[in-house]
């Protein structure tokens, strides 16, 4: 029986500190510059960048880790768009009445557009393969 308690009591300050160590990277996650196609979308532009293309806008926020992680991802998305489809940001510090307006809740959400109307909505870490796959249903 001790053995057993022995064996589980080290189970678990172990998944404690793997935890915490997956935590320290997340959080120390840097930020990458946006790829040259990534389009920054703000209060005054979204209408006109939106209209009569499918873009997946991400809402996202410079503290917000995941969205961190997604950058790169994104990145290489808009890296193989062609055509009518395109990824945008919005920062949702920067442009709160956006975010209100789409009801955003978490983050990072992105939202795919076709022609400035909402077709879908992905909350989270979501895959390169994933977005393509989203993007080419509604292109």
């Amino acid at each position: 029986m001790e053995t057993t308690l022995i064996i589980i009591s080290t189970l678990i300050v172990g998944f404690f500190v793997m935890r915490s160590i997956a935590m320290a990277k997340i959080k120390n996650t840097p930020l990458v510059a946006d790829h040259k196609d990534v389009l920054t979308l703000t209060d005054q532009n979204f209408r006109q960048k939106t209209k009569g293309k499918v873009v997946l806008v991400d809402f996202w926020a410079s503290w917000c880790a995941p969205c961190r992680m997604m950058a790169p991802v994104l990145n290489d998305v808009a890296s193989e768009l062609n055509g009518n489809s395109h990824v945008g940001k919005i920062d949702i510090q920067q442009y709160q009445n956006l975010a209100t307006e789409f009801k955003i809740r978490n983050i990072p959400t992105m939202v795919l557009f076709k022609d400035g109307k909402e077709v879908n909505r992905f909350v989270g870490i979501k895959s390169k393969e994933f977005l393509l796959k989203e993007i080419a249903k509604v292109s």
